[in-house]
């Protein structure tokens, strides 16, 4: 996706492409909230409340207005504005011109029902608010019973309430162009291997009409929720079929989410599988080797980049749980995360230690470290100041340190042995 500078000049519509009710606002600021932040409800909000008085178009409006109306940067609505695309609740249109245009579908949030009941958002807020805030907040939206013991059901019905008569003649048009409650899937860059799922699975097994386009969407929210790749899936496929070689949904979510647990020490998945947030990134253009470094950093998700130090082989379930606790206990952004792998991994003979990484990645979350720029700096500093106090002795071998610690090696020439190692780490990314 093309990385579009946004200015304070650039014009702006609203366009309501669903119903908003109050249920919904509280939808909102209950559900999901939690999900995406208060800045981007705040954001979805405010662009609701410049629809017209016909509820469905706005008049165009300047980026500064905005940032004048919710009191934050441009930076912060570019990422509010993502995280309202990323879970469905925003398209946006853009423009180019001598000012740019941007038009910004709103839709409607998943009902209470379909919330709880979606195989990637129920279980993303569980994971965020803990099961006692889930427990309550559920209770919340739960209908009161009411025994109706010794009731009897004396409900008028459609025939006998009305008569059927002649009227004049009327010629019936289709209601398509009324507006009606639209909510959007979730979209994900990276297309499920459906054929390598199939390629697994036993002929026979699974009914031809089994993957409906709502079984295949289950199916993808599954995967990109657990990180599981089309072989894991075609396997807990397999026991999640009913007699008739349909897939029983509900069926297929418990038993994705046990293979999870059993998987993980009955621990929850997390969405840690993100890159750094894009107002927290250094600017584009630099080419240096530095400058490279540093993009692969803030746009490699460090899944992917544990990954690279496997030689593309999944990492093991130990350093899994490290990541989590870096990215979801801790809450280091992605790009503080790859710098603190990098860095362990070259100062500890290649070696991920729990109880070490714990104390770095802690003394760097005190430090409000957000960038790579600012960890790498930081890293710096801490490993000198730290070697200062060490004895040198005369036939000590030289100490394997980050190539980024050198700063000089962007006024002097690269050594080619430096350069060579910096070739090997962008070779896979860049």
């Amino acid at each position: 996706m093309k990385d579009i500078a946004l200015l304070p000049a650039d014009i702006y519509q609203v366009v309501n492409k669903s119903l908003l009710n109050e249920s919904d606002k509280l939808v909102l600021s209950m559900l999901y909230m939690p999900i995406i932040g208060a800045t981007a409800i705040t954001l979805y909000n405010s662009l609701y409340n410049e629809l017209e008085v016909n509820n469905y178009i706005s008049s165009e409006m300047t980026h500064h207005h905005l940032m004048t109306n919710l009191g934050i940067s441009l930076n912060e609505i570019k990422s509010a504005r993502i995280a309202l695309e990323g879970i469905g609740l925003l398209k946006t249109y853009y423009m180019e011109g001598s000012v740019n245009s941007y038009v910004y579908e709103l839709y409607s949030p998943l009902t209470v029902h379909e919330f709880f009941n979606h195989p990637v958002f129920n279980m993303v807020f569980y994971n965020n608010v803990g099961k006692e805030e889930y427990m309550r907040i559920k209770n919340y939206f739960k209908v009161p019973r009411i025994n109706l013991n010794g009731y009897k059901d004396i409900t008028s019905s459609f025939d006998m309430t009305f008569k059927s008569k002649s009227y004049t003649n009327f010629e019936l048009e289709n209601g398509e162009e009324i507006r009606k409650k639209i909510t959007q899937p979730l979209s994900y860059e990276t297309i499920f291997d459906f054929d390598a799922l199939l390629s697994s699975m036993p002929k026979g097994l699974l009914n031809d009409n089994a993957l409906t386009k709502t079984t295949k969407e289950l199916i993808t929210n599954l995967s990109f929720l657990y990180n599981l790749d089309p072989y894991v899936m075609a396997d807990i496929l397999k026991v999640s079929i009913n007699e008739r070689g349909l897939v029983d949904k509900e069926l297929l979510k418990t038993n994705t989410r046990k293979y999870y647990e059993f998987n993980n020490n009955g621990r929850l998945p997390s969405l840690i599988f993100k890159t750094q947030p894009e107002h927290l990134r250094s600017a584009k253009g630099d080419n240096s080797y530095l400058g490279r470094m540093i993009n692969v950093f803030e746009t490699t998700k460090p899944y992917d980049f544990l990954k690279s130090k496997y030689k593309g082989v999944r990492p093991t379930l130990k350093d899994m749980k490290i990541l989590e606790m870096i990215l979801v206990d801790l809450k280091l952004n992605p790009a503080v995360c790859n710098v603190l792998i990098d860095y362990i991994l070259k100062t500890q003979n290649n070696r991920l230690v729990k109880s070490y990484i714990e104390v770095i990645a802690a003394e760097w979350k005190r430090a409000g470290l957000e960038t790579a720029k600012e960890a790498m700096e930081y890293a710096e500093k801490s490993h000198k100041k730290l070697h200062k106090k060490a004895v040198v002795k005369e036939n000590k071998k030289e100490e394997i340190i980050p190539e980024w610690f050198n700063k000089k090696q962007e006024k002097e020439e690269i050594k080619k042995e430096v350069k060579e190692e910096f070739e090997e780490f962008l070779k896979e990314y860049v």
